[in-house]
């Protein structure tokens, strides 16, 4: 068995050069965190009591009068979270639920009041309390957080007062939320008041401290979300998937991002507030993904020759085309192939999941960055590059027989899960439904499946019986019964000349299957 320490180390092993990359460029930025207020929030939260189930932390949420929900504001995923939980929490015959926000000044409730009551539209709204000027974070989170509430719960309260910029009266700010809050209190005696603000202002030492002093008889709950402490000691527990962790009596931790995903998305915000267009620069986060996963596979991306090293992969990286470029890349897109039919396939998967890889033009479309789905797409990527980027300018494999079509796209979509799993270890793994393990048997099985099948029932079986054995090849790189170098080679496999990914499926097969009971060990 392998050790939590190992576990943790092969699991965050990509993760970790990838931020790396993003922190430097945001240290280079931004160097507010060094104040000694940030800093208090950073050396408050270093380690977890235990492990908890969802519905333990739901028993510790029912008990509470007011929840201190840590907002990372860059991260839509915290927005979601709040919402979520709003939501869940509103019962028909339990207690009422208010929220309350830092987003919005305390000076600016006579505006949400109206849109409250529906006089005011989303786009007066965001105008009015001078959200893209104030604040600049995405709106359309924080403002599905507001419908949220204005459809479950009894009231939206903002909390927040000026200087935002000026750290030396964030103390005031506090002392300000903490007199808001007990006004809502007087206002909504039997309610639960649900609060969101940022994620410093939740040190022991700050916000909490003072409204326990101007509360004392309120049930405090601090939930924080994706402290990076707690998030790498939870890599190192044995189950795939984390939720929530106990920090303290009353303070707990939710996960739902990774430190890439919320760095990165802080990172895309500075982006975005340079751009003249207001839209993100997203070369350096792909760039950056392709560059640690390549680490991760000991790839020379400086090579010059073929074998065990891709040839100048270097002279390989792709072009990144963000939401505004759609028109453009049609076009592309219909020179390099003509195949319309095929380009709008490629258009719906862009809808499904935000990130695409397009190998007949080697480019990435990037509508909406979601780091999963760009995590899968790089390795997509890698994977063609490692063989030349055999598809680019429309260029057909030389595969003959269908059933090496299915094999081929089965070790792509299996290296993709895989490569994502890599780089975004907090992905849900795959598996059989039945248990069952997967076998040479087994995947000819789908093969002649999918062969009777129409082409997007072809595809799906594809993805599906790929997906499978990524999960199942990551799981075994876990165990330390994968090397990188066989991943590496794995990668570098030719699936586009005939025979080759049906050879490569079995190879995947029999290294997961014959390794799945032995121990671990050292990984190079």
């Amino acid at each position: 068995m392998a050790t939590t320490s190992t576990l943790g180390s092969r699991r965050n092993a990509a993760q970790l050069r990838a931020l790396a990359g993003v922190e430097r460029e945001l240290r280079a930025t931004d160097s507010s965190g060094r104040r000694k207020y940030l800093q208090d929030f950073s050396h408050a939260f270093r380690s977890y009591d235990s492990v908890v189930s969802t519905e333990q932390l739901s028993t510790a949420i029912s008990a509470s009068d007011v929840l201190l929900i840590g907002d990372y504001h860059a991260l839509a995923a915290s927005q979601r979270f709040a919402s979520d939980l709003l939501e869940q929490r509103a019962q028909p015959g339990d207690r009422p639920v208010v929220l309350g926000v830092e987003t919005i000044f305390a000076h600016q409730q006579h505006i949400l009041q109206e849109w409250w009551r529906r006089e005011i539209d989303e786009n007066e709204l965001r105008e009015r309390i001078r959200f893209d000027t104030d604040w600049g974070y995405d709106w359309q989170p924080f403002y599905s957080l507001l419908v949220t509430a204005r459809e479950h719960a009894e009231a939206i309260y903002g909390l927040d007062c000026m200087p935002r910029e000026d750290l030396r009266k964030i103390g005031a700010r506090d002392r300000h939320a903490v007199d808001k809050l007990a006004e809502i209190r007087e206002r909504h005696p039997k309610a639960v008041i649900l609060v969101l603000f940022g994620e410093s202002h939740l040190a022991p030492e700050h916000l909490p401290r003072q409204l326990k002093q101007r509360l004392p008889k309120e049930r405090v709950l601090t939930i924080l979300q994706n402290v990076d402490p707690l998030y790498w000691q939870a890599t190192a527990e044995r189950q795939d998937r984390i939720d929530a962790v106990r920090v303290s009596r009353n303070v707990y931790c939710v996960f739902n991002a990774t430190p890439l995903e919320k760095y990165e998305s802080y990172r895309l915000y500075l982006s975005r507030c340079q751009a003249d267009a207001g839209q993100p620069d997203l070369v350096p986060t792909i760039y950056n993904l392709i560059d640690s996963l390549l680490c991760f596979l000991d790839i020379n991306q400086y090579s010059s020759h073929n074998g065990t090293q891709p040839k100048f992969l270097v002279d390989l990286l792709p072009e990144v085309y963000n939401g505004a470029s759609a028109g453009r890349l049609r076009q592309l897109l219909l020179r390099a192939s003509g195949d319309f039919p095929k380009l709008e396939g490629m258009l719906q998967r862009v809808e499904a999941q935000g990130t695409v890889y397009l190998p007949s033009i080697n480019a990435f479309y990037i509508p909406e960055f979601q780091m999963m789905y760009a995590a899968e797409e790089t390795a997509r990527f890698l994977h063609h590059a490692c063989r030349g980027l055999p598809l680019r300018h429309g260029k057909q494999a030389s595969l003959g027989a269908q059933s090496d079509r299915f094999y081929a796209r089965t070790v792509e979509h299996a290296l993709a899960y895989f490569g994502s799993r890599v780089l975004y270890p907090a992905r849900p793994a795959v598996r059989d439904p039945q248990g069952s393990n997967l076998t040479s048997k087994v995947c000819q099985q789908a093969m002649k499946s999918a062969l009777r099948a129409d082409r997007d029932d072809f595809n799906a079986a594809a993805q599906d019986l790929g997906y499978k054995l990524g999960s199942d090849l990551y799981d075994a790189y876990l165990r330390g019964c994968v090397s990188r170098t066989a991943l590496r080679h794995l990668f570098l496999a030719h699936i586009e000349q005939a025979g080759t990914a049906s050879q490569v499926v079995r190879e995947i097969t029999t290294k997961c299957r014959s390794t799945r009971k032995k121990p671990c060990h050292s990984v190079k």
